[in-house]
């Protein structure tokens, strides 16, 4: 796997992004079974949530992508609940000193459900393996019924919902009722909905028609398509406020005194994006909100956790304070998010910026954080409510890898093995004029490779990889108009599209083995 164009600040970030997931790996031995996970950055565990999101890079480079979503599953609870993570090893040092295996769920928690879904999704598409996915449909559905006919969803409004939580963090508001961080639900819970809940649903809901659709069962997969868009539907009704998902919608009434909780902007919002829950309107608006705070704030970067954050310790622990962890700190997490969002939607210099910015943060001295303060100072052990703040985050690196790839270098997958493939590469808009790029999975070989030159008067790409269809989305500088198109030696129809800030064309070919790609451009008289 490899990006070769001769600027650093793209051809380096694969390494060094790997390097950081090298030094995430945690293997563990349960009941004789080997697993493979990647950790928390702040806790030698294996989070669904963080590995979940991960595995978005842990794909290319890992072979065992099975192992942590079996043992999840071979977990679940009778009632369909999924844990939030295991571990084997002593978390809260030196109190803590039991290698016990250990198995959580926080109850506030309404999201853990739908991230065991996305990481099956994540490891078929690398894998290809068929016979793991629909052993584990069952599991799926048990997992999707405890969600959906528990307290967890409104059946009137048909939303998701949860207790008081700061975006999707894992404990609660409880206007000083509990005396330090309240994981459990009560009778003096806060309830309401949380955007990030909805998104993540609605795109796992469109997996399982995948699925069903796969598997023949055409009625199933119909039915969780109706589903996915009645919650899309409520979702950007209920939850967006005309220019990004209000934080936290609720149900039971309560004023935090402090902060303009309307003009909060959480770090799901440019995840809603990629999930595909908002539409182009919405997600245009999510961008330009974010470039607009880019301008205004005094951080180091607009990739907040929350914006503004709460007051100092109101959820129970005086390390909360403004600007820490996730009551404000700066995440490359976010920007990840934010930067595929931005590549996707016709923002290309903006996604750019991100990821040459989040180059140099960890070029200075060769380490990520999870977190930072506002004034770039890192997350530490002194300042985190987490037992650890290993300068190898994951989480967030492993989103900036996303962003290049699927971003920048424009490699999606749209079904498995990269058989279906869409290709939108942004070079254009970087500057790039020749670019050298292969993405493939370690667990299968499968892969996708490509040769890119753009000259004054035409756009070439030689292509090779597993693929057996090909979707074209290709950036036409603003001074040309798009001539012939030639796709494995035959000219090809396509279609002209505006996105925000670009011009794509559009065009699409079922083709297999190598394959030039040759874009004709004319100058503007």
């Amino acid at each position: 796997m490899y990006v070769r164009t001769g600027t650093p600040a793209f051809d380096e970030l694969i390494p060094r992004i790997s390097r950081f997931l090298e030094q995430d790996l945690l293997e563990l031995n349960i009941d004789g079974e080997k697993i493979r996970g990647y950790r928390s950055p702040d806790a030698r565990s294996v989070w669904i949530r963080n590995y979940s999101d991960m595995m978005r890079a842990l794909r290319y480079t890992e072979a065992d992508l099975n192992s942590v979503v079996r043992h999840f599953a071979d977990n679940q609870s009778r009632n369909g609940r999924i844990f939030d993570y295991f571990t084997t090893f002593p978390e809260k040092m030196p109190c803590e000193r039991e290698n016990w295996t250990k198995y959580v769920r926080t109850p506030v928690e309404a999201d853990t459900e739908f991230r065991f879904i996305k990481a099956a999704w994540l490891a078929w598409q690398a894998t290809g393996d068929d016979a793991f996915i629909r052993n584990l449909m069952p599991s799926f559905e048990r997992a999707l019924t405890y969600v959906m006919e528990g307290r967890y969803f409104d059946r009137e409004k048909y939303l998701f919902r949860r207790p008081y939580t700061i975006d999707t963090w894992d404990f609660a508001y409880t206007a000083g009722s509990h005396d330090w961080l309240q994981f459990q639900i009560d009778d003096n819970t806060f309830w309401g909905y949380f955007h990030g809940d909805n998104s993540g649903y609605y795109e796992v809901f469109h997996f399982m028609s995948y699925w069903y659709s796969m598997f023949g069962d055409k009625v199933r997969s119909a039915l969780w398509r109706d589903r996915a868009l009645r919650l899309r539907k409520s979702l950007n009704t209920h939850c967006f406020n005309g220019s990004f998902y209000t934080h936290f919608v609720k149900q039971i009434p309560v004023t935090i005194e402090g902060v303009d909780e309307a003009s909060q902007l959480s770090l799901s919002n440019p995840a809603a994006i990629n999930r595909g829950a908002a539409s182009p309107r919405i997600a245009t608006a999510i961008i330009n909100e974010y470039m607009k705070r880019r301008e205004t704030t005094t951080a180091f970067a607009e990739w907040f956790s929350i914006d503004p954050p709460f007051p100092s310790g109101i959820f129970g622990d005086y390390k909360l304070s403004r600007g820490a962890y996730c009551n404000g700190g700066i995440m490359p997490l976010t920007g990840g998010e934010l930067a595929r969002a931005a590549l996707e939607y016709g923002f290309e210099q903006y996604g750019i910026d991100i990821l040459m910015r989040y180059y140099d943060l960890i070029s200075r001295n060769g380490e990520t954080y999870l977190w930072y303060f506002p004034d770039g100072k890192p997350s530490s052990v002194e300042t985190s409510t987490s037992p650890e703040a290993k300068p190898t985050d994951g989480w967030g690196s492993s989103a900036m890898l996303y962003a290049l790839v699927e971003g920048l270098a424009g490699v999606q997958d749209k079904d498995k093995l990269f058989r279906r493939v869409r290709l939108c590469p942004k070079w254009l808009s970087a500057g790039v004029e020749k670019a050298d790029v292969k993405i493939d999975y370690k667990s299968s070989g499968a892969y996708v490779k490509y040769a890119y030159s753009h000259t004054r008067d035409q756009l070439i790409i030689n292509l090779s990889g597993s693929y057996e269809y090909i979707q074209l989305s290709l950036p036409v500088p603003g001074n040309y108009t798009a001539g012939d198109l030639m796709i494995g030696g035959k000219k090809k129809k396509y279609i002209m599209a505006s996105f925000n800030q670009s011009s794509y064309l559009i065009a699409d070919a079922d083709v297999k083995g190598e394959c030039e790609i040759i874009l004709d451009l004319r100058k503007k008289p």
